[in-house]
This record gives structure tokens, C-alpha cells and sequence, in this order.
């Protein structure tokens, strides 16, 4: 019964995307189906088989001698604030981001990052449909972050039209940064993490094609990055390391304004009306659990959690799903990880739109402008990869 219902829920979300589209009739199905099969073979490697196993533990071993490596940094400047009997969150989680950060900007430097992203690119290309530049953007996005991406395709921004320019953006509020990945594993399993990548990178594609497509003159779609002054290493590695650090602190305000925000909303419901906003929320969206393969039983707290993702960021619901202040079985833990895995949120909006503006003022009004069709989209592709995953697990 649980896969009919997710089979169900595959083409109501499917369907969901079809109804908001800007053009029905050129949707394409082909590429669509390609794209749900490549999810399917994917996600049974990722979750089901020994080659995914091993392929995943080698990933999550990298990224926690990675952390290890930047315990150091911390414990060296930090030490003394730290209680060895208690998980501090910033240090343990967010601090780790900065030292991640001065590894992608090396990456970077040496030109092995550029290579990969576009070789990749252009591969997907060749299935999803879409231009070089959308597939590029799609894997860039995933690496360098929702905001950074944009400084990469910096000579193309004013010449892109409306359609184009929401197909980039909703790319890169439906997948997630390289240098926070490692801070995700520590909250979640790292096969939900992983698989969740990939499955997104997909979902993104199927989803565009369905709520905004169109078709790509060749000679349009040329992938021209901005590489700006030369830098020295140095230069450049300061600059990431920088980088990475604002990220932590913008994270650790956002969540320090959320959580609070969350716990006074929750006060302030339960007093009126005998049931926390949360809870709430959990009602909103327990139809669309089901859909994902959430029995009835669970739909309720999945929904509160997904809910939380979507209203505050994705750090604050995968805390409440991590502090096991809901029971959810090993099936439904795997598929909300995966759903929580990507920008998909209200301030991403913001985020993107101010990176776009930042770069291009007309641009970036334009990307404001269909900020909530983006949210839409991108939380429709979470749909989608947790669904896959409800299938499979």
C-alpha cells in the first residue's frame, strides 16, 4: 500500500509543478522520465546496496577527518569555552564550515573544481533538456552555494532572460553548498545527506521542466565564467577562509533569531488556543507526508518538522529532528532527512535575490519578483527526493 501511495504522491507533486507551469505545452515528458529513472537507480544504490554503502562511508569518513582537522583550529582558538561534556553547537558544527570553505577555495585556485563542475555540466546536459548553462549552474550550485554561484556567471546575468534566470535560481535554492554538507552529517545520517544531493540535482531538472520550460538556442548557450583579477594564493585562501566564517555567523544568528522566535510563537499558541504553532503546522502539512510515504501515525509530527524547514531554515528542523523529541520510525527518519536537505525556505528567497542584485540591480528585482514561484518550485523537488526515497527505503 505504501508504495501506491507513493507512486500517487510522485504524480501529484509532479502535478503540482505542471499546474503552475508557464507554458504546459512544451513540456517535455521524455527527459521526465529519464530523470525519475536515474533517481530510482541512484537512490538504490545509494540506500540498498553494498556499492552505495561503501561509496557513502568512504564520503562520511572523509568529511569527519575533515572535521577532525578543523577541531584542531577551533580547539586552538577556542579551547578554554568549550565543556567537554556538552555538544556546542556552534563549535561542533558551524565553526567546521570555515575550515571546509578554505578547502573549496583551494579547489578553486588550482582549477580542479571549474573543470569537474563543467565537464558535469555539460554531461547532464546531454539528458535533462535543458542548456550547458542550466546543468552547469545546477552542479556549481551545489557546490559553491546559492549566493556564490551567481559571482561565477557574473558576464552572463544581464543577458539571461526571465525563464532562464528562474530555472538558475531555483537550482540553487534546491541543492546545497559543499562547505556545509559536513555540518549536515553531524545531524543526520550521511547516506539521507548524500543521497539527498543527488536526487535533488535530478529533482531540480524534472521539476524546471515542468514549471518553466522552453527550449535552448545552442548559440545562447555558452558557459562564460567570471574569473575576475588574478589572485595570489594567499590572497585568495584568506578570502575563503572569510568566507566560510560568515557563513557561521550568519547561520548561528539566523538560528539564534529562529529558534527564539519559534519558542515565543509556540508560548504564545499554546496559551491561546492549546496547541504550539508547530503542531500546527504539522497538520498543514501531514497531507503531504502521506504523499511521501509517511503513514497516518507519523504524518503529524513529519509534517511539524518539514514545516519548521520550510518557515525558519533547514539547521532548525533537522535540531528538532535530531533531539528525538518525536518518534519516528527508521523509514520516515530517512525520509524527512532527505526532504530537509536544501535551501528551500523563506529567507532563501531573500538570500538569492540580494546575491542577484548585488551583481545586476535589474536582474536581481526580476529574481524578487518570482521569489515565491522559486520557493514553490524548490520545496516541490524536496517532495520529489524524499518520495523517491519513501519508494526505495
Amino acid at each position: 500500500m505504501s508504495y501506491i501511495i507513493g507512486i500517487i504522491g510522485l504524480f501529484v507533486f509532479m502535478g503540482l509543478a505542471w499546474i503552475a507551469s508557464s507554458n504546459r505545452k512544451m513540456v517535455k515528458i521524455r527527459p521526465i522520465i529519464i530523470m525519475i529513472v536515474l533517481q530510482l537507480v541512484f537512490g538504490y544504490i545509494l540506500l540498498n546496496t553494498g556499492a552505495g554503502n561503501v561509496l557513502v562511508g568512504s564520503i562520511s569518513k572523509g568529511f569527519n577527518q575533515l572535521l577532525v582537522y578543523a577541531a584542531e583550529g577551533i580547539s586552538f582558538v577556542f579551547g578554554g569555552l568549550v565543556n567537554p561534556e556538552e555538544s556546542t553547537f556552534f563549535m561542533n558544527v558551524l565553526l567546521p564550515i570555515v575550515f571546509i570553505s578554505a578547502l573549496i577555495g583551494i579547489l578553486q585556485y588550482w582549477r580542479i573544481l571549474p573543470f569537474l563542475i563543467k565537464f558535469i555540466g555539460i554531461a547532464l546536459s546531454k539528458v535533462n533538456g535543458l542548456g550547458k548553462l542550466e546543468s552547469y549552474n545546477a552542479v556549481a550550485s551545489a557546490v559553491l552555494g546559492q549566493s556564490e554561484v551567481f559571482i561565477s556567471l557574473k558576464k552572463q546575468l544581464g543577458l539571461l532572460p526571465r525563464h532562464r534566470l528562474y530555472t538558475l535560481c531555483a537550482s540553487a535554492m534546491s541543492t546545497v553548498s559543499m562547505s556545509i554538507v559536513g555540518s549536515y552529517m553531524t545531524m543526520l545520517e550521511p547516506r539521507y545527506v548524500v543521497t539527498a544531493l543527488v536526487l535533488n540535482l535530478f529533482g531540480g531538472f524534472i521539476i524546471a521542466l515542468l514549471i518553466n520550460p522552453y527550449d535552448v538556442d545552442p548559440e545562447q548557450d555558452m558557459i562564460e565564467e567570471e574569473k575576475g583579477e588574478k589572485q595570489t594564493f594567499f590572497e585568495m585562501l584568506g578570502e575563503y577562509i572569510m568566507d566560510g566564517f560568515k557563513v557561521a555567523v550568519v547561520v548561528a544568528a539566523m538560528l539564534i533569531g529562529f529558534v527564539a522566535l519559534i519558542a515565543m510563537i509556540n508560548g504564545v499558541f499554546d496559551a491561546i488556543f492549546g496547541i504550539n504553532f508547530q503542531e500546527l503546522l504539522g497538520y498543514v502539512f501531514a497531507p503531504f507526508a502521506f504523499l511521501m510515504g509517511v503513514p497516518w501515525s507519523q504524518a503529524i509530527d513529519a509534517g511539524s518538522i518539514m514545516a519548521t524547514k520550510m518557515v525558519s531554515n533547514e539547521f532548525v528542523a533537522m535540531q528538532t529532528l535530531d533531539s528525538g523529541v518525536y518518534e519516528l520510525s527508521g523509514r520516515v527518519t530517512a525520509i524527512v532527512s532527505v526532504f530537509l536537505v536544501s535551501f528551500a525556505n523563506f529567507s532563501s528567497i531573500g538570500i538569492i535575490a540580494g546575491a542577484v542584485k548585488g551583481l545586476n540591480e535589474k536582474q536581481g528585482n526580476t529574481v524578487a519578483k518570482f521569489g515565491l514561484k522559486l520557493l514553490y518550485g524548490a520545496t516541490l523537488v524536496s517532495f520529489l527526493s524524499a518520495t523517491i526515497v519513501g519508494l526505495l527505503y
